[in-house]
């Protein structure tokens, strides 16, 4: 059995960042993994951890994810346990990330977190442009950075200027990433360890700019 969290990188860094996974892959998935250890590369302290159905799935149990809002006080939940002791910064992939997004201000307001990280947000469903996840990101007060594929079916390059986001939002856009932020090297020039590095650089870049 794993333990609630899945740490690494530095105890001593300034910020840690909390990283929930997407609604399909667990937390110690391939993409997950590379992620957390491109982040711990520049200096982050990094936790996973998993939403109750997807770690009911490592008993045999297949159970679908429930929707998005009905993990928030999952995820809040594991903010308190972690108890970073320092700036805390929540986010994750796809659905972790947007269930985050959903508990980030009430989290800000309250001091217990610094800023919001997502990674492959998911604006809407695949073939859905009309089904937006974007209502509660208009007024989000977060310091919030979104690193998102040029042509990631949840939301592409072309369609997230039109959306109406806060100016809190930043996006960091990679060149031909999909979903997982991988791009097609034969295409772009890239490869998923570049824009893994990307997004770590762009990560810490941010963070050291946030008021903490």
């Amino acid at each position: 059995m794993l333990d609630r969290f899945l740490l690494q990188g530095p105890q001593e860094a300034r910020f840690t960042i909390l990283l929930a996974h997407g609604a399909g892959a667990p937390m110690d998935s391939a993409s997950m993994a590379a992620t957390a250890e491109a982040l711990a590369g520049v200096g982050f302290r990094v936790a996973r951890f998993e939403f109750a159905y997807m770690a009911a799935r490592r008993t045999g149990a297949r159970k679908p994810p429930p929707r998005a809002e009905a993990l928030n006080p999952e995820y809040e939940a594991a903010v308190a346990a972690l108890d970073a002791g320092g700036p805390l910064i929540i986010g994750g992939k796809s659905m972790g990330g947007r269930v985050a997004s959903m508990i980030a201000d009430d989290l800000h307001r309250q001091g217990k977190i610094a800023g919001l990280l997502c990674l492959g947000y998911p604006f809407h469903p695949p073939g859905q442009p009309d089904k937006l996840r974007t209502g509660h990101l208009k007024g989000l007060a977060t310091p919030t950075l979104i690193c998102q594929g040029t042509r990631d079916e949840f939301g592409t390059r072309e369609e997230v200027p039109g959306y109406d986001l806060s100016d809190r939002i930043e996006i960091l856009w990679l060149e031909d990433g999909d979903h997982d932020l991988k791009p097609r090297k034969k295409i772009s020039g890239f490869s998923s360890a570049d824009h893994l590095a990307a997004m770590a650089k762009a990560a810490k870049a941010w963070t050291d700019r946030l008021a903490v």
